[in-house]
């Protein structure tokens, strides 16, 4: 199994907001720490603001900042919306299958309650889980670079 760079973008794109929780972020500092094309982002701030999971400002002063509070935020239901129009397997498209085997198959059934397990493990995981007490998820992310003191060493800001 392997996600799409969409549902990957989603979840940096909320850790990112996450991590500057009381600030309005810009997409292009997302774009940079996410190391992401400003196009593939544009697409998923998009979906994200549509399913009110970041609250986006247009202008000057504008960006995006989260849209509810990162303990609502279930990272199963997130990858469920990013991930519901790409098709599985062949046979998981009726549009698009021509799979000889579908009328009789077997395997379908049980990619289907190992995708269903594999996102009901998600839903128990929020954004909160991913980001809080994660202190290098937050150096990584930080807009701010890291102050070096006259030893070389990382000092408080």
């Amino acid at each position: 199994m392997r996600l799409t760079t969409k549902t990957n973008l989603a979840a940096r794109v909320l850790m990112f907001c996450a991590v500057h929780k009381d600030e309005t972020v810009r997409s292009s500092d997302i774009a940079q720490a996410c190391n992401a094309s400003s196009n593939h982002l544009a697409q998923v701030v998009h979906q994200l603001h549509l399913h009110g999971y970041v609250s986006t400002q247009r202008g000057r002063s504008g960006g995006l900042r989260l849209g509810r509070d990162m303990t609502e935020i279930s990272i199963g239901q997130l990858f469920r919306i990013f991930e519901s129009n790409v098709p599985f397997a062949e046979c998981f498209s009726p549009r698009t299958n021509t799979c000889p085997l579908s009328d009789s198959c077997r395997l379908r059934q049980y990619i289907e309650r190992a995708l269903e397990a594999f996102y009901n493990e998600l839903d128990a995981v929020t954004l909160a889980d991913l980001v809080y007490g994660n202190c290098g998820l937050e150096a990584i992310l930080s807009l701010s670079p890291p102050k070096i003191d006259a030893c070389g060493q990382h000092t408080e800001a």
